[in-house]
């Protein structure tokens, strides 16, 4: 949340910053700033608003020079304004700063500012940082050290990005929030995430709680916690700039729904050899001794580790998955023989970073499922696994939901092995055999699919339920948040025999249900619940299988491919995400940036 991006070292800054924003826009689109150091002093431009707002407000006046920094905004501390826009500037405009974070001792500190005479002119939390960091410079005419002094005054989360008239370099420090830094021939970058930089540069170094940064036009200079200076590691991202375009698409989420098949590829490569699973740093025993595995996620990474729980539980190995921000109170237990397995896509969701930190603590051993290398999480695991789902803009995520129940069926496979209550499938080899065929069923799916006239048929109703049994309870959940993320229309998901235990109150003849079905022993259970909606008049549309009848109780059927039970699911999850995607497209919603929402939560 929240997106920053900083550049020094080149004649168009300006651009190269709004450039940035435009790239980092799924991460907040409440307000966008820049300032730009001329040399002479700080100009800030900034106005509440998208990104297409800040570049018509410069068309004709484009701010110069060779440093500069700016923010998009997902508010938190204050509504979103033209004065809560980020930059904020301190009493003599001389220093600038974004943030992303939350301070929590903001008031303490406003106060205390206040009382010495200083004036503030937004509800931001930021604001204090400029304020404090003008503050010590004006006694000992050193930015650097006023710079850490303001930091070491800061508790919460942060990542903080400056600039200073004075100086011809960026001060940069982060605390249980994302900064990597860019290095391209005529220029330096900081920013939230690769994709701000992509197409300039894709040689990074990520930098990690406590550091402070110095960015230079020549490079980087990096203290850590301690005051010692230290290199961080430079690495090549394996992205491609095209990557991060949306190409011939309207949404970026239509194009990451059209590519899940090459994200399952990837997710796939290497780790399925001779009809067994071949994990990269998981090698048979890595997980003997363990009793219990337990998911922690937020949101879609949820559902993906609902998905894992219940392929484990299948074969006995004891399973749950918890929400992050419960998991993390610290009144569920885990011990020396629990796997905790922390399912986020960013690597930065500060929830999943707490729960991961909790269990850690309770000595529990511990990895992580993510898509980002050098992200957080990555890094306080011994061995993390990586889903390979490439970059995601998209606020409402797709392929990485596929890709993560991908990469979470192989290390179940893994765990079973490993485990003493697993009970190994016996047709390992063909499951793993149809594993690799979901990309081509996949790309079946989206040539074939009719969600689009479906859509036409339903997108005025009043409510929207989604119902499943097994595995495909997740995958309706998952479906139910798709849909009221991006359409904003009332939407649940329940497995499906539930409903009679108090939905059913909620449904009427405006009603539509979407039931999914797995062609596996529930399905007969979901076909009865499905009657139970039917006759109170609500609509009913079946995802199944071919060769599954689900004529009883339907009016409407999408199908998929046949494959095995428990990977249908990861079929008919396509067929929804289209429903989501068409319905908000008729009713104009903005759907790669719904409202009030981020792509990567990194507060609490």
């Amino acid at each position: 949340m929240c997106g920053i991006i900083g550049c020094v070292g080149t004649e168009d800054t300006a651009y190269r910053l709004v450039s940035g924003l435009e790239n980092l826009e799924y991460r907040g689109y409440d307000s966008a700033g820049i300032a730009v150091r001329n040399g002479q002093d700080i100009r800030v431009e900034k106005n509440a608003g998208k990104v297409t707002e800040l570049k018509h407000a410069i068309v004709d006046d484009v701010p110069r020079g060779q440093l500069g920094i700016g923010h998009t905004r997902w508010s938190t501390h204050g509504a979103p304004t033209d004065e809560n826009a980020h930059p904020h500037t301190g009493e003599t405009g001389e220093v600038a700063v974004v943030h992303n974070g939350i301070i929590e001792n903001y008031d303490e500190l406003r106060e205390e500012l206040e009382a010495e005479g200083r004036e503030f002119t937004s509800e931001t939390d930021t604001e204090v940082v400029p304020h404090l960091i003008e503050r010590y410079q004006a006694a000992t005419e050193d930015l650097t050290g006023a710079f850490e002094r303001a930091v070491d005054d800061i508790a919460g989360s942060y990542a903080i990005v400056a600039v200073a008239e004075s100086e011809d370099r960026i001060l940069a420090a982060r605390e249980d929030s994302p900064l990597v830094v860019g290095f391209d021939d005529d220029a330096t970058y900081i920013a939230s995430d690769v994709p701000a930089f992509l197409e300039h540069t894709d040689e990074v170094a990520y930098l990690q709680d406590g550091d402070t940064a110095m960015l230079s036009a020549d490079g980087l200079r990096v203290t850590d916690a301690d005051g010692d200076e230290i290199e961080r590691e430079r690495e090549v991202v394996e992205w491609d700039a095209e990557e991060t375009g949306k190409g011939q698409y309207d949404h970026f989420m239509h194009k990451e729904i059209d590519t899940q098949p090459e994200a399952i590829t990837n997710a796939l490569q290497g780790r399925v050899e001779d009809g067994d699973v071949s994990l990269e740093n998981f090698p048979p025993g890595t997980f003997e001794g363990v009793a219990a595995v337990q998911f922690v996620a937020c949101g879609t990474s949820y559902h993906a580790g609902l998905y894992a729980a219940r392929l484990l539980n299948k074969a006995g190995v004891p399973a749950n998955a918890y929400r992050a921000s419960e998991y993390a109170s610290g009144d569920i237990p885990a011990t020396g023989d629990t796997l905790v397995v922390a399912v986020t896509q960013s690597g930065e969701t500060a929830d999943t970073l707490s729960a991961l930190r909790q269990a850690q603590d309770m000595g529990a051993r511990t990895t992580t499922v993510t898509n980002v290398v050098g992200s957080t999480a990555a890094r306080e695991v011994e061995t993390p696994l990586y889903i390979r789902a490439g970059p995601e803009i998209g606020v409402a995520a797709t392929k990485t939901f596929s890709s993560q129940v991908t990469t979470l069926a192989l290390l179940a496979e893994r765990i079973i092995d490993d485990v003493a209550a697993g009970t190994p499938r016996e047709d390992r080899a063909s499951y793993l055999e149809a594993l690799q065929r979901l990309p081509d069923q996949i790309g079946e799916v989206l040539g074939t699919s009719e969600a689009e006239r479906v859509c036409r048929n339903h997108v005025h109703k009043e409510a929207y339920f989604f119902i499943g049994q097994g595995v495909a309870c997740p995958v309706a959940k998952e479906g139910a948040l798709k849909f009221k993320e991006i359409t904003y229309e009332h939407a649940e998901g329940f497995a499906a025999g539930e409903l009679k235990h108090g939905p059913l109150a909620l449904v009427t003849p405006d009603t539509v249900v979407f039931a999914v079905f797995t062609g596996g022993e529930r399905d007969e259970k979901t076909l009865n619940n499905a009657k139970e909606v039917q006759a109170r008049g609500a609509d009913i549309v079946a995802i199944a299988p071919e060769g599954v009848d689900v004529s009883a109780c339907t009016d409407e059927v999408l199908r998929v491919p046949a494959t095995d039970a428990d990977l249908t699911s990861l079929l008919t999850n396509v067929q929804l995400q289209l429903l989501s995607y068409h319905s908000a497209d008729m009713l104009n919603r903005e759907i790669d940036q719904p409202r009030n929402l981020a792509k990567s939560v990194t507060v609490e």
